[in-house]
């Protein structure tokens, strides 16, 4: 009697404030969904640091005009190196094709550059990437070498900007999360006052405390449970018509979101909206509202 009593008062105080259960659930559902994409792009970034930290290689350019000595010179030399765990030369017409495979979606790129101009190149994996300096201070003046680039430097630079985009969307997520309470906490004290009569008679018959406020905390957790909802459908709905729709080919550099990454947001989400929803009302109660 006392279950039926409660959720019945649930559903009565969430349609009798329709419109500002609306905006709250919305509300939840956007600070919940940038908090589930910022979730979702950390674990990428991650996956994407771990991944690249392993195939990272100093890639040594040769002069286009170097001739066969030289470069068997240098390569005797890498092969001595300690630092280096493996290595492979590239010809020019290795790193023709190379440049065609890499920008196969491009072909207007393609058409434009002469294979003539793209050099040969040792490609080094080293045995630790973080001595890279020491093996470009070996080799940057030696004869014949064009130029030495540390893949690692390069890719930091997308890390930064993947990163700059987890921290803002962390940011937003948190304005909308403060806005959300605040909806959550307005709402309840404009449930509990167009209620006080039915409050002061439970009070007046002994009614405990807890059975007066669990309904005004069950609607808070309700319409945060709800706005999780909507949030993880619109991460899945951006994960299908995004990431693996229309803009596949943007982010084919980045790891594969697997389903059962996306699936985990939706516990994930509705634990912190239950549980920030029923402080947010317990609080506002207990503070505020005088039952």
């Amino acid at each position: 009697m006392r279950a039926k009593y409660v959720l019945s008062e649930v559903f009565l105080g969430l349609w009798r404030n329709i419109s500002m259960t609306i905006a709250m659930i919305i509300t939840m559902g956007v600070s919940l969904a940038m908090l589930g994409s910022a979730l979702l792009l950390y674990n990428q970034v991650q996956e994407l640091e771990e991944q690249y930290q392993t195939n990272l290689e100093v890639v040594i350019y040769m002069d286009r005009d170097v001739d066969e000595e030289t470069v068997e010179a240098l390569q005797s030399q890498i092969n001595q190196d300690d630092l280096v765990a493996e290595w492979k030369y590239e010809t020019q017409d290795e790193a023709w094709e190379r440049f065609q495979q890499t920008f196969k979606d491009s072909p207007e790129l393609i058409d434009s550059v002469d294979a003539s101009v793209l050099p040969s190149a040792f490609r080094i994996r080293m045995s630790d990437i973080t001595k890279a300096d020491e093996l470009i201070g070996k080799y940057q003046e030696s004869e014949g070498v064009y130029q030495i680039t540390n893949q690692k430097e390069v890719l930091q630079k997308v890390f930064d900007v993947l990163d700059g985009g987890q921290k803002l969307s962390l940011v937003l997520a948190g304005v909308q999360g403060i806005a959300a309470l605040m909806l959550v906490a307005n709402t309840i004290q404009v449930a509990a006052f167009s209620r006080r009569r039915e409050v002061a008679i439970m009070k007046l018959v002994g009614a405990p405390n807890w059975f007066v406020q669990a309904p005004f905390v069950l609607e808070a957790v309700f319409a945060g449970f709800i706005g999780a909802v909507l949030a993880f459908a619109t991460v899945a709905a951006g994960k299908v018509f995004v990431i693996d729709g229309k803009f596949e080919s943007v982010f084919s550099l980045m790891p594969p979101i697997q389903w059962s990454t996306v699936l985990m947001l939706l516990p994930i989400l509705a634990g912190i909206a239950a549980v920030i929803s029923a402080v947010t009302a317990w609080v506002t109660l207990r503070f505020n509202i005088k039952v």
